[in-house]
């Protein structure tokens, strides 16, 4: 199974969740996108928690309408399976085309992820 994130996107979240930590406003591309192939939930992750290495933070889609940022662990993450067993997978041709403020304004008046 592949690892739900690459050791490049792991330091470029890394790089923000130092830049959050430090109490800097900031607003960057998201990174990832994981999501289930079989249950509609997204996650568009932005930064990670430095100081426990698995507390990502970003536009969380659960897939019923209510995408809202939030935190989840990658660890919590790479156990769920959709209803026909498919893991959370990565979207490897993902490529944020704006700020993660802009994913949320769009989501939440869709009410699903855009993208």
């Amino acid at each position: 199974m592949k690892p739900l994130i690459t050791a490049d996107e792991r330091t470029r979240l890394l790089a923000n969740g130092q830049a959050r930590a430090a109490g800097q406003v900031i607003d960057p591309l998201p990174v990832v996108r994981l999501f289930t192939p079989d249950a509609h939930a997204t996650w568009l992750l932005a930064s990670l928690d430095p100081a426990d290495g698995d507390t990502c933070y970003g536009l969380i889609d659960l897939g019923i309408g209510m995408p809202a940022l939030g935190t989840v662990k990658l660890s919590d993450l790479a156990g769920i399976v959709g209803p026909r067993k498919q893991p959370v997978m990565r979207d490897c041709y993902f490529q944020a085309t704006r700020p993660l403020s802009e994913y949320v304004r769009l989501a939440q008046e869709d009410g699903s992820t855009p993208d």
